[in-house]
């Protein structure tokens, strides 16, 4: 890849990476650290990554330092998790945006970024589970129990409009 193609990665592919990044950390300086990071890497090896493939390559990169970002902060725990604990089972219903962004944080990591590649991101089964590390029938099963998993959160009485 050249650096002309570089650039043009950068263009095309920041926003997306980071909105996805994004919907998995809480904090947005940590999500753009993560983006920054997973661009640097793809510099880093821009001669042995082929333009083609860029996006998927920023992808797994990026995930992979999340993953990473993740462990390290395993043990601190965040105000607003306590929060959203607490307030879980009287959330009042504001709009179908935040009730979906509430069941996707109730997700196993691995269902929401799969569902977020999916669904958000518009990326193929294939493309997934190259990202994801996973066969297309895992990323298949795992979509599947995400989507009935948000389907029965949202049908609840006390998450209805």
């Amino acid at each position: 890849m050249s650096p002309k193609e570089y650039n043009r990665c950068v263009d095309l592919y920041s926003d997306r990476v980071f909105r996805f990044i994004m919907k998995n950390m809480k904090h947005s300086d940590d999500a753009q650290d993560v983006v920054q990071n997973a661009f640097e890497i793809l510099w880093k090896n821009h001669e042995n990554v082929d333009f083609e493939k860029s996006r998927s390559y920023l992808f797994t990169v990026a995930y992979h330092n999340m993953i990473d970002q993740f462990r390290k902060k395993k043990g601190e725990t965040d105000i607003m998790d306590e929060h959203i604990q607490i307030q879980g089972s009287s959330y009042q219903y504001t709009g179908a945006k935040e009730a979906l962004d509430i069941g996707l944080m109730k997700l196993p990591e691995m269902q929401k970024m799969v569902v977020l590649l999916r669904d958000y991101e518009g990326y193929s089964y294939e493309e997934i589970g190259t990202i994801a590390g996973l066969s297309e029938s895992q990323v298949k099963v795992y979509i599947f129990r995400a989507r009935k998993t948000l389907k029965n959160f949202l049908v609840k009485t006390e998450n209805a409009i």
